[in-house]
């Protein structure tokens, strides 16, 4: 009894001395400069919010943060790159919402959305926008689903490839409709754009922070907000709840994790910089007039909206018959 109660003491004593230097790390992070990998080219939307951050993050913590782009394989490198990254707080991904679908489309990737990273915040959000040809005969989104029902296969839809968010989309939408359309992969979303425009493809889902100049424009014609609220760039176009499908959601988010087992002290640290700083000016002079919706939610509730949208996902790609 005497040896077990002196091992129960050892354990308490060494439970302390740990949350006590999980403390002192938190207290004196950042020490040095910190890494945000971001996987794609700079200058794209994601990359800005990056770099948004990275100024946000500097300021308050009196430390340099540094933005590197590892672009490839829809941002696998980056997030690879990140989930085998030592857990210190040091390299922190701002990843998007490929992060959650890769693996239908990548199978050999080597990291798990959930188990290997950390969430710290979702930053913002751009909900997809239905948009179509100039040329296309419709209006309304009314007009739209009735001329696509009328012509099944009929219609052509553009997506930056197989299983990609576009495509996802598309699919929901015909899923919840009954809509049947062609589908036209491009390597890319300038090629969806260029071809909506010109009228190759009849119809597409943008998303808003990419597409806002040529919606806003009238080079194609948007119809339907697949996000929560209207854009105060395109007030007078509706979501497809105010249509009655409410459960027509696609977006494009942005958001900050770092590698699994990273002390939560540091995470819960940054995540109340990124919840400071959404509600800044700079943050809503840069982000919400290209369509995004700024967040900054706590870890628990990115982490489980992360757990809700792998299940979602899993879910669509196995009814699509896409992937593992």
């Amino acid at each position: 009894m005497q040896r077990r109660i002196i091992n129960l003491a050892i354990a308490a004593l060494g439970a302390l001395a740990f949350s006590g230097a999980n403390a002192a790390g938190a207290d004196t992070y950042p020490g040095r400069t910190v890494k945000i990998i971001v996987g794609f080219q700079a200058g794209g939307p994601t990359d800005v919010t990056a770099r948004l951050v990275a100024r946000a993050l500097s300021d308050e913590l009196k430390t340099p943060f540094i933005v590197e782009n590892k672009p490839g394989a829809t941002s696998n490198i980056a997030s690879e790159m990140v989930a085998s990254a030592p857990p210190d707080g040091y390299t922190l991904l701002v990843a998007a919402s490929p992060l959650t679908m890769n693996k239908y489309v990548y199978p050999q990737q080597r990291f798990d959305p959930l188990k290997s990273f950390e969430p710290i915040s979702k930053i913002s959000s751009a909900p997809g926008v239905l948009a179509v040809s100039p040329k296309l005969p419709v209006k309304t989104y009314q007009e739209f689903e009735a001329l696509a029902k009328k012509k099944p296969d009929g219609l052509s839809y553009g997506s930056t490839g197989q299983g990609g968010t576009q495509h996802m989309a598309m699919l929901r939408l015909e899923q919840l409709t009954g809509m049947k359309m062609v589908h036209v992969p491009y390597g890319g979303t300038t090629g969806v754009i260029n071809d909506l425009m010109a009228s190759v493809i009849d119809v597409a889902f943008m998303t808003s922070t990419g597409a806002m100049p040529n919606l806003e424009a009238g080079k194609v014609r948007p119809l339907a907000i697949a996000g929560p609220q209207r854009l105060p760039g395109l007030p007078d176009v509706p979501t497809f709840k105010e249509l009655g499908i409410p459960d027509m959601k696609s977006e494009s988010w942005n958001a900050l994790l770092a590698p699994a087992g990273t002390p939560q002290p540091i995470i819960d640290k940054l995540a109340a910089v990124v919840a400071k700083a959404v509600k800044s000016k700079a943050f809503h002079d840069a982000l919400v007039p290209q369509g995004s919706i700024l967040i900054g939610n706590s870890p628990k509730e990115f982490k489980a909206e992360l757990n809700e949208e792998v299940a979602f996902w899993a879910d669509q790609f196995k009814k699509a018959n896409i992937g593992n």
